[in-house]
This record gives C-alpha cells, sequence and structure tokens, in this order.
C-alpha cells in the first residue's frame, strides 16, 4: 500500500497564550514561539506506518509512506522528522504561509496525487491554528475519491479500508475502496485502533505516536526529500480565503467570592441561569 501524507507545522499550541495581535489587527504575531507538527497530522503519520508494517516488525515497511508539506525551507526539519519515524521519502512544496489557503493547498495535493499515484491519502482532522477543517473534504471533492472524515479506527480490508468514524452519539463504521482519503482523530493512535492486514489483531501498540531513535534520525538525513514550486502543481497562486482582521477575544471577568452557600445559589440562578 502507497499512503500520501500531508503534513503542516503550526506554531507550538502548548504556547498559544504567547500569540500576540498587533494593533494594526492584520496579522497572527507568533515571533518567539516553535514550530511543531500539527498534532492531528502526526496521528495521521503514525496510522499510515501501522497500515504499512507489521506490527511485530514496525523497522520493516511492507508499503510506502511519501510524507508532504508546504512552507520555506526550515519546513524540512518536519519532513525530516517523519523520515526519522518511518516515512520513506518526502516533498516540500515551496511557499510562503502567506500565499495558502485551504483550496489552494487541496489544489496542490491534487496534483501531486495524479503524480505519486497513492492508494490512500490521509490528514489530521484539523490544523490547530487555523481550525479550518477543510483541505482533507476538498482534496477528496477535486480528486472524485472516496472519503472518511474524524476517523478513529482503521483496518485494512481486502483492496480498502473499514473505518470507524467518531460522530454525535458513538461510531459510524464505513468501508472504503482505494484510492481513497481519510482524516484522523486523537483516537486514531490508540493501542488497538489501526491494523494492518498482516499484523495481529491480538497485538497493542504504544498508546500515541512513536519516537525516533538516534539512529534513525541520522538515516533520515539520507532519505529522498524532493522540492517542488507552489506555481509548478498550480500556477499562479490566486488566493480565496483573504483574513481582513484579527481581534482578540475580550478579557474574562474576575471573579466574585460570596460568603456563603445561599448567595451562590442565588447567583447561579438568577445571574448564570444554571438552575
Amino acid at each position: 500500500m502507497k499512503i500520501l501524507v500531508a503534513l503542516k507545522r503550526v506554531a507550538d499550541p502548548d504556547n498559544a497564550n504567547k500569540v500576540k495581535i498587533p494593533p494594526t489587527g492584520d496579522r497572527v504575531e507568533t515571533t518567539g514561539l516553535e514550530w511543531k507538527p500539527n498534532p492531528f497530522d502526526e496521528y495521521a503519520l503514525e496510522a499510515a506506518l501501522r497500515l504499512t508494517e507489521n506490527g511485530k516488525q514496525p523497522k520493516v515497511r511492507a508499503g510506502e509512506v511519501v510524507v508532504v508539506t508546504f512552507g520555506p525551507k526550515e519546513t524540512e526539519i518536519t519532513l525530516r522528522a517523519a523520515l526519522a519515524t518511518g516515512a520513506d521519502r518526502a516533498i516540500r512544496v515551496d511557499a510562503d504561509d502567506a500565499q495558502l489557503d485551504g483550496l489552494l493547498v487541496a489544489r496542490a495535493l491534487k496534483a501531486i496525487a495524479l503524480q505519486e499515484k497513492p492508494d490512500l491519502i490521509m490528514t489530521g482532522k484539523q490544523a490547530v491554528d487555523g481550525d479550518t477543517n477543510q483541505v482533507g473534504q476538498i482534496l477528496a471533492e477535486l480528486l472524485d475519491w472516496p472519503m472518511a472524515t474524524f476517523c478513529g479506527t482503521l483496518e485494512e480490508d481486502k483492496g480498502g479500508l473499514r473505518a470507524g468514524r467518531e460522530v454525535d452519539g458513538g461510531v459510524l463504521y464505513v468501508r472504503l475502496q482505494f484510492p481513497a482519503l481519510v482524516t484522523v482523530d486523537l483516537r486514531v493512535v490508540a493501542p488497538t485502533s489501526t491494523y494492518s492486514l498482516a499484523t495481529d489483531r491480538g497485538m497493542k501498540y504504544n498508546d500515541g505516536v512513536r519516537f525516533a531513535a538516534l539512529p534513525a534520525i541520522m538515516q533520515a538525513k539520507r532519505k529522498p526529500l524532493a522540492v517542488k514550486p507552489l506555481s509548478e502543481l498550480v500556477g499562479a497562486p490566486a488566493l480565496v480565503v483573504k483574513y481582513l482582521r484579527f481581534v482578540a477575544p475580550p478579557a474574562r471577568k474576575a471573579g466574585v467570592i460570596v460568603p456563603d452557600v445561599e448567595q451562590l445559589v442565588g447567583k447561579l440562578k438568577n445571574e448564570a441561569k444554571v438552575l
């Protein structure tokens, strides 16, 4: 199985409180924040590795995993990290973040998919910076491929996948025939959530994503990493989505200390309207 995984770097979500908006309101200022892979995209990569291996022999890749990201040269750090954990090849689409929106990224990924001809495309359900949750859906429409969103479980089936989609009230199971596209949620990297045909269903993975050992990090420096200009994939880039202004949410009001339970209940009933 050949899987194409889309990765995005984002400002460290653990330090989101350090994000600033300048008085002009024309951008979000992330200077000084560390860049990290989007967590949901890391889950997609881990799931792709599980689908292309026998879980008892994770160093042997039974299929091929190709990772792709968009951005300037420094985003290659994200790609090298993915190669170190087990991906086979990487592609960087050379672009500035300000040049991109969901539609452009999806159009470029379509062009790459037509070149690479993967059986499966995997992405996180959303990026934690913009939270737009749109690239996967747009890409599936452009390719006219079957799609399952918000996947918490994935099992390789003959010629496709059995996917468990997290929906309101439970899990909806669907079958997809290749080529297909899925977006994943956190639970896809639980110990018993994702299996290839080669992995015994009684085996349990470690919870979460895997980490690269030092030898794998060194080997990743020699793995192929191609660079493609954005214009080569989509022609002259033209943004459809434009942000007009950024405004910080209002500060929370200070709390109130009440002297007794009677007043607390009164405020909950009359002001908070929770009783």
